[in-house]
């Protein structure tokens, strides 16, 4: 009776649409594949600059083998992103297509997130063990992490800093034209304090991050741009409560930071105590809720979910952190800034960036 009441309910059109689903998945997830490959490789920057051409004219404008080359296109033709020609064996990058492939898309280019699907991947096998044991995958299991991030951060904030950021605190502009202390936790590459630092020379910058390669990358870029007025430090901040000594910056700002902190509330204290009493914090974070049910619609939401079990809550885990995730939410995160002592958060987006909330926040 159970079995037959089971059959007698099942929507066979609806199993149909989700296997369809399911094809489509394993597709895309391939596509990913091939598109941090053509990004790595500059094929779509050569294809975006490129008249209809053969596998051949293709390899040799990207100083690439053909064979690989060939069969790389043949992907992209039928995942639909490439056109291409029968008669002449031609392939081609429809001009709506490089929009939003290639470098000369800015911050536009999905490529770049691409990278995330291969990149997460290495870590499988890890992961699957953390399931059945618990705990977590270190930091140093990403090699290229800091690469990628670096560019994800290029997309989202580089572009959009001076311009859109920094002024949703009135009269910042001004305070670092003039000239203030400022503070980057969780700096990575410090793509963002060199940036600032050669902006606003009469300010002075500090930027702490974890990652010692990625601290030597940041002091390398500051060098080669003359940015004196900035010095990088090789930190763990998962103490930094006790750590830092208070009243030091007029502003300190988190990009994409905190929830990949093994301890965020004590980060969060330190930055509290850091910061000057007429101070702003500026943290940059993933616009999420806290509750599943408010994400459903989230155009991204699966990534990110993802995204936060190959790497930030597991990173965090490894430390014997709290594993707060990617996806924590703008609700945790209002409460985590209210029990360290903040009074004034302002919750804030970007017409261009449906991937991050920017918070304000004063003591």
């Amino acid at each position: 009776m159970c079995l037959n009441h089971q059959l007698a309910r099942f929507n066979e059109q609806k199993a149909n649409a989700f296997a369809q689903s399911m094809l489509d998945t394993l597709n895309r997830g391939a596509l990913c594949l091939m598109l941090s490959v053509g990004h790595r490789t500059g094929l779509l920057d050569v294809l975006a600059k490129m008249s209809p051409a053969s596998s051949k004219e293709v390899a040799k404008k990207a100083g690439l083998n053909e064979r690989y080359v060939r069969e790389w296109l043949c992907a992209m033709t039928t995942a639909q992103v490439l056109n291409y020609n029968p008669a002449t064996e031609h392939y081609s990058l429809p001009v709506e297509h490089a929009a939003f492939l290639g470098r000369e898309a800015g911050a536009d280019n999905m490529a770049v997130f691409a990278q995330y699907i291969p990149l997460m991947s290495q870590v499988e096998d890890d992961i699957v063990q953390c399931f059945r044991k618990g705990g977590g995958v270190p930091y140093e299991k990403y090699p290229r992490f800091q690469e990628v991030m670096a560019e994800d951060s290029g997309a989202t904030v580089l572009s959009s800093l001076v311009d859109d950021i920094l002024p949703l605190d009135p009269g910042l502009t001004q305070k670092l034209e003039k000239g203030i202390q400022v503070l980057d936790v969780g700096c990575g590459r410090g793509r963002a304090l060199n940036l600032m630092a050669r902006t606003y020379p009469n300010s002075h910058f500090t930027g702490y991050d974890l990652s010692k390669d990625a601290i030597a990358y940041a002091r390398k870029e500051a060098k080669k741009l003359g940015c004196e007025n900035v010095v990088f430090e090789a930190k763990d901040v998962t103490a930094f409560d006790r750590d830092v000594a208070g009243n030091q910056f007029d502003l300190i700002t988190t990009f994409d930071a905190i929830h990949d902190q093994a301890q965020p509330l004590s980060v969060l204290r330190g930055i509290f105590k850091a910061l000057k009493d007429d101070g702003t914090y500026l943290m940059q974070d993933i616009h999420s809720y806290s509750d599943v049910s408010k994400n459903l619609d989230h155009p991204v939401g699966t990534l990110l979910y993802t995204l936060s079990t190959m790497h930030c809550m597991t990173v965090s885990l490894a430390q014997g952190g709290e594993g707060l995730g990617t996806m924590w939410g703008q609700e945790k995160a209002k409460d985590y800034l209210k029990k360290v002592g903040f009074t004034s958060v302002e919750v804030n987006q970007l017409t261009h960036d449906f991937q991050n909330d920017y918070y304000v926040i004063r003591k």
